[in-house]
């Protein structure tokens, strides 16, 4: 495959930009999960916090912070109001008070069989293969590793 050169007016086109098409399909992305969490009660940071517990409970909030790329000034009200819901517990460690665990209460655990229909949704509105989507994403994901780097 030959590489495209692109002039320098042609770099700075909209369309021609990573940027804005992750950003914009981001968006789209959000705005398709919606619906589908205000069935669950949910935004999408709380569902992405309901995610990493679902696979594993009882993270430190460091822990689940390191998962999603989330300082903890920006988890702790997360964490707050999904206690308040009654769906998960902060838990302070008895050997350090100073850590704190996040466990999922039952409705918490509950609340996992009735997100299961999503991803089939996701998959739906995207008209893309499985295989076609679990590429996208290892793509994505090494994307960000690079640039993270």
């Amino acid at each position: 495959m030959a590489t495209q050169k692109l002039t320098p007016d042609q770099t700075l086109l909209l369309d021609n930009q990573l940027c804005f098409a992750l950003y914009s399909a981001s968006l789209a992305m959000t705005k398709l999960y919606k619906p589908l969490l205000e069935e669950l009660g949910l935004t999408y940071p709380q569902y992405l916090v309901m995610l990493v517990l679902w696979e594993r409970d009882g993270l430190m909030v460091s822990e689940l912070g390191e998962r999603l790329s989330l300082d903890s000034g920006t988890l702790t009200p997360l964490l707050k109001r999904l206690e308040a819901s009654g769906l998960v517990a902060r838990i302070r460690d008895v050997q350090d008070e100073r850590r704190v665990h996040i466990t999922l209460t039952a409705a918490g655990r509950k609340l996992k069989s009735r997100a299961t229909r999503i991803p089939g949704c996701i998959l739906a509105a995207s008209q893309c293969s499985i295989p076609e989507l679990i590429s996208l994403t290892r793509q994505v994901q090494a994307l960000r590793q690079r640039l993270t780097a």
